[in-house]
Parts: C-alpha cells; sequence; structure tokens
C-alpha cells in the first residue's frame, strides 16, 4: 500500500530529500516509524489563550503550554483508514517539565489532499495542499473542521486557523528539522511546535 504523502504528490514525492522519502514513504506492514529528539519550543506564550488549548487536552491535540527544549518522541504505524484509503497513525510523546503528554493522531488522503484527522477520538480534521520546494515538504491546510458528537461541522474560511507545516533535512546535523504553526485571523499565531529529530524504522516490537 502507498503511503498518503506518496499519493498525493505524484511524482514530486520524487523530489524529497532522500531522508524525507523514506519518513514519508509506506511504512512496511508490521513495523513501526520511531524518531527522537527535541523541540525548540511547544505551545503558545500568550496564556489567555491557555483555556481555549486546555479543551483540546483531553483528546490528546494541543496542550496549554509554553516550553523550550522539550524532548519528545514519534511513532508513526501503517493502518488503513476507515474509508479503506492508505493512512498511518501517529503517537508523539512530549517529556514536558514535570508531565508526559501525548499528541495522536491519523493521516490519511482525501482527493489530493492530505488529511489529518486529530485527536482520539478525533476531533479536529484539517485538509492539506501539499507541495515539496527544495528537498522539504510543505503543507499547509486549506478547510479545517471540528467534531461535535457524530457532526462534522467545517469552520468558515475567515475564521478558520491555518496549519502550516515545513519538513525539512539538514544535512549537517544529520537530523530532520520539523515545524508547525497555527495562525488564526485577526489573533495570529496561537500555537505552535518546532525541533528536530532522527528516525528509523524497525520491525515488530523491537
Amino acid at each position: 500500500m502507498t503511503s498518503p504523502y506518496r499519493a498525493v504528490l505524484g511524482p514530486a514525492f520524487d523530489e524529497l530529500h532522500p531522508r524525507l522519502r523514506a519518513y514519508f514513504d509506506a511504512i512496511p506492514s508490521g513495523s513501526t516509524g520511531r524518531g527522537r529528539g527535541v523541540f525548540d519550543t511547544v505551545g503558545t506564550p500568550r496564556r489567555w489563550l491557555w483555556p481555549v488549548l486546555a479543551l483540546f487536552a483531553p483528546a490528546h491535540v494541543m496542550f496549554p503550554v509554553w516550553q523550550r527544549d522539550v524532548p519528545f518522541t514519534v511513532e508513526n504505524v501503517p493502518v488503513v483508514s476507515a474509508d479503506g484509503g492508505p493512512a498511518v497513525r501517529a503517537v508523539r510523546r512530549f517529556e514536558l517539565r514535570g508531565r508526559t503528554l501525548e499528541m495522536r493522531d491519523e493521516i490519511g488522503v482525501e482527493g489530493a489532499l492530505v488529511v489529518d484527522r486529530l485527536g482520539s477520538p478525533a476531533v479536529v480534521e484539517a485538509w492539506f495542499a501539499a507541495r515539496v520546494t527544495d528537498g522539504a515538504l510543505r503543507l499547509v491546510s486549506r478547510r479545517v473542521a471540528v467534531r461535535v458528537g457524530r457532526r462534522r461541522l467545517t469552520i468558515p474560511r475567515r475564521l478558520a486557523p491555518v496549519v502550516a507545516l515545513t519538513e525539512r533535512y539538514d544535512d549537517a546535523r544529520e537530523a530532520q528539522v520539523v515545524s508547525i504553526v497555527v495562525r488564526v485571523p485577526l489573533i495570529g499565531r496561537v500555537y505552535q511546535y518546532a525541533g528536530a529529530f532522527r528516525y528509523g524504522i524497525t520491525r515488530g516490537s523491537e
């Protein structure tokens, strides 16, 4: 089964840095992708936003924090999405001061877009346009929805947060560098995490 990223990018997938191709390509059945690194920053220093972010913490989406130099791990496993398409289920563990918190999501495909279902159970969905620039992957959200019970409510575009991800490989550091920024119209940046990590594929539960 192909990966969601290869399915969306098509021939442009091969323009990714070789180490990013290994990260974003399909994970063999029975294997797990594992990474470990440090986020330079996690969260937002704008404390007045924390009560809103706290609403998403129980579902493992975002956290009301602002911390630097946060160790983290990521585990990616291949799954089949509810609609039968290729997907990757990810768990990121943030080793915050005094506690460890998890962010959980499932990344799949919908048409020509990457779709990220965030939370366990999923409470936020975001659809991303993808492109490759100088060997790096760039994702920018085109639509965001929240789930309330069984209903999916799409946020009007003029109010919707814009999520931007850049993932590149730094040959000098021999590490993968990731940056995710969430911005809301009229407010600006409301959440972020950025840092570097090393990643590899392991068989089974190794």
